[in-house]
């Protein structure tokens, strides 16, 4: 038996973007489809083969380490993101406002998938899930320019449901519309002392 099995789960994408520099803005511009590269998408602020080390592995390495890039894709789903805008008290939150990449719906519990787990494109090109995508501060400014005084909710609302990043295992392309096939990790949970 492989040790990558396929599901019969399937997510459509429903919006595709791009952050060209989130220094300067976090705001992802809406894309129909995308070339996925070794180094991610094109363009991309988070793409690149490999990136500075941040917060998230702070136990592991100084900051800005050069490390093998996990995060060049930001994927959050749509019924995720009605939970978190309906937590927050708004009636919906843009994908561009949060820097994502891509938006799927179709898959529950998205942002739980187990890591390793793979998101497969008609055309063949494949994305490996790295892990959870913490919620983070950094989206607090570009909603309340939109909502003025709903960012400070962002990240409370958004924990657990911030989606997931991944890097890309097989290039190819991605539109909007295309149906992506899960396939997850042929293992039991971790069950440490056993």
């Amino acid at each position: 038996m492989p040790a990558i099995i396929p599901t019969e789960h399937t997510a459509r994408i429903t919006w595709l973007g791009c952050v060209a520099n989130s220094e300067a803005d976090l705001r992802s511009v809406p894309m129909q489809d995308a070339a996925l590269t070794f180094a991610g998408v094109p363009g991309e602020f988070h793409g690149g083969e490999t990136r500075p080390s941040c917060s998230r592995v702070a136990a592991l390495y100084q900051r800005g380490t050069v490390i093998a890039n996990t995060r060049q894709i930001s994927i959050v789903s749509a019924e995720e993101l009605a939970l978190i805008a309906q937590a927050m008290g708004t009636d919906a939150l843009d994908p561009s406002w949060l820097g994502a990449s891509m938006v799927v719906e179709g898959i529950a519990d998205f942002s739980h998938v187990p890591p390793s787990s793979r998101l497969q494109a008609p055309d063949g090109a494949a994305m490996v899930v790295d892990m959870q995508n913490r919620p983070c501060h950094l989206p607090a400014k570009v909603i309340d320019a939109e909502r003025p005084g709903m960012g400070r909710a962002f990240k409370q609302a958004a924990e657990g449901r911030r989606g997931v990043t991944a890097w890309v295992e097989r290039e190819g392309r991605v539109a909007v519309g295309d149906t992506l096939r899960l396939f997850i990790p042929d293992q039991r949970g971790w069950q440490p002392g056993r």
